[in-house]
């Protein structure tokens, strides 16, 4: 259930106006997705996620296909819909394979499973993984 309505284009203030114009000429796209368009009902919020997002997702060590897997790994971990399928067709456009996402999925559930049992277990962490 959507809580808010996306703000469209024709729509916008002209500072939303503004970040619609940077995203669209950033992702070399002629649309605005909707996790944008609601985020524009707070402009000061949207000019923020979106500098971030042009700041994290950017060059840099890791490679953009990378940054893409860990964005779909931790929005699986959070169950977050939107942002699974956004970055799922993301990773898919920057060259991710269906065997590439089979073993995402795999890491993911098995991270998840192994992260419950440590924490309901109360496991210690090892001193060696603390001094390397």
């Amino acid at each position: 259930m959507a809580l808010q309505t996306p703000i469209e284009y024709d729509q916008a203030s002209p500072v939303v106006k503004a970040v619609y114009d940077d995203i669209m000429a950033t992702r070399q796209t002629d649309w605005v997705n909707n996790f944008w368009k609601v985020l524009a009902h707070h402009p000061p919020t949207l000019e923020r996620i979106w500098n971030n997002i042009k700041q994290v997702m950017g060059s840099g060590a890791l490679d953009p296909l990378t940054k893409e897997l860990i964005y779909v790994a931790v929005s699986i971990t959070n169950n977050c819909g939107y942002c699974m399928a956004s970055h799922t067709a993301a990773a898919k456009a920057k060259g991710m394979t269906d065997e590439q996402f089979g073993e995402l999925l795999a890491v993911v559930g098995l991270a998840n499973e192994t992260n419950r049992l440590a924490i309901g277990y109360g496991v210690p962490v090892d001193q060696r993984f603390l001094s390397s």
